[in-house]
């Protein structure tokens, strides 16, 4: 494949040497064309000496000129924009000393003053066509002949770039047939050649017509319940569905080709939100700090390892019982993991001396408490397990946090603290609410994250689903109807970090996670895009699970003040004295025993994990 840009010459010294004499010989034509309509073709009144001498002149200072804004050096592309708008400015330059040459000499004038102002809009008109018409013929002699016959969702910057890398490439493996989208602003658009021949319902009626082969979702900041209905529609008509990935995963942020495009995946038809970021904000209250996160082993705790790095820190350590864990993120973030420096620390927020003594020596200016058991039928089962993590681990940490003065503090809940009815929901209901207590008992900022469930989390029903199908089925379903909020790690954790920097003492912020989706559904299209024959079975519901999940409490109301993606609620205080230890296995065992007896009237409102 050819490595030059897009409509540009080859570098050899007979092509700009030609660009060269073109405009040499655009100032020409033009000042002379430019005299004779002024004379109405009369030859015997043109001053011939005169003429002779302001088309040298012009030649001269845009030769000068040009060089030396490296107009015939290669400094731009053929064509583009840029090197349009510097023709112009050079133009202008020329012309307008031609003018003034022409004023010089009254009364006796060279030229007409007018010949200047025609010759120059003349000349620069041929210099940009010539240019043109080299573009294009670049451009045609570089189009492919082959290729799967492709139809480009999406006619905005991401389908304009997508389009120009497929017409240019002559080693594409897809030839673009046709644009669709849904602005009807754009129903006359032609990008290349390659026109928009309707919108997402006409996908079908579009792939026939065409005889396209493929389809490619050019909409790299779209949602996620986008994806999923032209990827259904697109398998439905044959078409082999292919996608860009979002902004911040492009090979080379800002250009758009083809070596970007890559099949569908579940995080595209479950996980895609637009997220606008407040990075000053994020950078003020990260950058130069000594940050600490507990849990950094985990899948939540290791990506807001890997985000805040990118801030600056003056230090950043990684907490987590599991060495395992600590030794994987540190190689995600620095490239070796010795586990040799004291940017792992090696602790049980379980251990209340060991906390207290790590805070009291490092001096964390801002903690994420990310550390928790979070599996609901491991908790229904284990309750006193779930109680001294996620309630008296979260204690220990904030008495921790409040004694060396934490500057803020971000304790990372879950939607399932939402009008609890679980273990893990009860549980870490009470570490938002302890969380509440020292927001109001001490100086820093101490506030919760409330999200649902994050993709490709260890553990989650996606991994369980995989493992399900690549072993030949079936996959398990808890109920036809269960459903559940979806966002990817990264877009989950660029939220929390952004609703830490605008979250108030006290509040729990709940992150929007867009429309629920049934699992039933989630299965099924994993299913398809593995093109495999596996049956789904249908389990029943468990104890403290929930048929459709909830982001807020029964009391609790949706106000969004500084980000459209984050609610803030209010958060009742709970000091840690008030913890009611034996409520909270009390019910977890009632809930055991009514599963054991068989009782087989489960609340219609209980959830699935999954």
């Amino acid at each position: 494949m050819s490595q030059r840009g897009v409509g540009s010459l080859p570098s050899v010294p007979w092509a700009r040497a030609g660009l060269t004499v073109n405009d040499v010989v655009a100032w020409a034509l033009s000042l002379g064309l430019a005299t004779l309509f002024r004379y109405d073709g009369d030859l015997d009144r043109i001053d011939t000496r005169g003429l002779l001498l302001v088309t040298v002149l012009a030649c001269v200072l845009q030769l000068a000129v040009g060089f030396l804004v490296k107009l015939y050096q290669g400094g731009y592309r053929t064509a583009s924009f840029d090197e349009a708008v510097m023709i112009a400015a050079v133009g202008l330059v020329v012309g307008a000393s031609l003018l003034i040459l022409d004023l010089a000499v009254h009364p006796s004038r060279l030229v007409p003053l007018s010949v200047p102002f025609g010759g120059t809009a003349a000349a620069v008109l041929g210099m940009v066509t010539t240019r043109a018409m080299i573009r294009g013929l670049l451009e045609g002699t570089a189009r492919p002949r082959e290729g799967a016959r492709t139809l480009v969702f999406g006619a905005g910057d991401g389908g304009h770039q997508l389009i120009r890398s497929m017409m240019t490439d002559q080693a594409s493996p897809y030839l673009p047939v046709g644009l669709l989208d849904d602005d009807p602003g754009k129903r006359h658009l032609r990008i290349s050649g390659v026109r928009v021949c309707g919108t997402r319902h006409d996908l079908a009626e579009v792939a026939r017509r065409l005889s396209a082969e493929a389809l490619v979702v050019a909409v790299p900041s779209g949602r996620a319940s986008l994806y999923r209905e032209v990827a259904v529609e697109g398998r439905r008509c044959g078409l082999e569905v292919k996608v860009l990935p979002e902004l911040s995963e492009l090979l080379a942020p800002g250009h758009i080709s083809i070596r970007d495009v890559r099949d569908i995946d579940v995080s595209d038809l479950l996980g895609r939100h637009q997220i606008d970021t407040d990075i000053q904000a994020i950078a003020g209250y990260l950058t130069g700090k000594r940050v600490l996160v507990t849990g950094a082993g985990g899948s939540i705790g290791a990506e807001l390892c890997r985000q805040i790095s990118r801030f600056e820190p003056a230090e950043l350590m990684m907490l987590d019982r599991d060495e395992s864990a600590l030794h994987g993120v540190q190689l995600s973030i620095e490239g070796r993991a010795l586990l040799d420096t004291d940017a792992v620390i090696l602790a049980d927020i379980r251990d209340n001396d060991r906390v207290m003594s790590i805070f009291e020596e490092r001096q964390p200016e801002v903690v994420f408490h990310a550390a928790a058991l979070k599996h609901l039928p491991m908790l229904e089962q284990y309750p006193e397990e779930g109680y001294k993590t996620n309630v008296l681990g979260t204690t220990h940490v904030l008495e921790a946090a409040a004694k060396v003065g934490v500057e803020r503090f971000v304790n990372i809940s879950t939607d399932k603290a939402a009008n609890p009815i679980s273990v893990l929901g009860r549980t870490k209901r009470l570490a938002e609410r302890l969380t509440a207590h020292y927001a109001h008992s001490v100086q820093g900022n101490f506030l919760s994250v409330r999200f649902g469930n994050v993709l490709g989390s260890r553990g989650s029903v996606l991994t369980a689903f995989t493992r399900q199908i690549a072993a030949g089925g079936p996959v398990t379903v808890t109920h036809p109807e269960v459903s559940r909020y979806f966002m990817t790690i990264p877009e989950a954790v660029q939220l929390v970090i952004q609703a830490a920097a605008i979250g108030r003492g006290g509040e729990a912020l709940v992150l929007d996670m867009g429309e629920p989706v049934r699992i039933v559904d989630v299965a099924r299209q994993l299913i398809e895009m593995a093109d495999a024959d596996v049956e789904v079975v249908f389990t029943g519901m468990r104890p403290g699970e929930k048929l459709h999940e909830e982001l807020l409490g029964e009391e609790e109301v949706d106000e969004r003040p500084f980000h459209p993606l984050i609610s803030h609620v209010a958060v009742p205080r709970l000091a840690p004295g008030e913890v009611e230890h034996a409520d909270i296995l009390g019910q977890a065992r009632d809930d055991l025993l009514v599963c054991a007896d068989g009782d087989p009237h489960i609340p219609s409102d209980v959830q699935s994990s999954n």
